[in-house]
């Protein structure tokens, strides 16, 4: 969504600027026709440069390089953390929790980091790789966090920029309608 938004703030301003640059060129035509003063001093004055045709009609947009990576890490493990999403597999807890109670108070007593019995053991297992996923669910989720807030500090300088742009256009659109209705 925000690059579709950033996409459109780009053709915004770009559309700005080329109201800006048809602007210029009307306020030439005032002057040429207000006076022969004016046609002469347009006519030695170099003309404004052409802005240049968009290419099929859409302006490039890039988002960000921290958005797309983040993005593109985040697409490449999906598939991998909807396959091991504990709501996503089947789990098999049968009787684990009462196994787990029963021998963590005889375990705790030993100094081991995993109990020495096999089922305890795995059940251990199985919720340090928990951890590890939901570690590297919110690794993700981090990074997607950190490439949003780039392209939002960008776009927010575009939109800064635009309301310069748009605030000056107007100011020139009124000074240009003054003048024609003048003549």
């Amino acid at each position: 969504e925000l690059v579709r938004q950033g996409e459109a703030l780009k053709r915004t301003e770009q559309m700005v600027d080329k109201m800006d640059q048809d602007l210029k060129t009307s306020q030439r035509h005032i002057n040429s026709i207000k006076s022969v003063w004016g046609g002469l001093v347009n006519y030695f004055k170099a003309k404004p440069p052409e802005s240049r045709p968009e290419q099929n009609g859409t302006p490039e947009y890039y988002a960000n390089s921290r958005l797309k990576e983040a993005m593109m890490s985040s697409k490449e493990q999906e598939s991998k953390y909807q396959e091991s999403h504990p709501n996503l597999r089947k789990l098999d807890n049968s009787g684990l929790l009462t196994l787990f109670y029963t021998e963590y108070l005889v375990s705790s007593v030993q100094s081991d980091s995993y109990p020495k019995n096999q089922h305890l053991r795995a059940y251990h297992q199985k919720i340090d790789n928990n951890l590890d996923e939901m570690s590297s669910g919110l690794s993700r989720l981090k990074n997607l966090a950190l490439g949003l807030q780039t392209e939002i500090d960008e776009q927010d300088d575009m939109l800064d920029r635009l309301t310069k742009k748009v605030e000056t256009l107007d100011v020139n659109i009124k000074s240009t309608d003054k003048k024609v209705r003048q003549l």
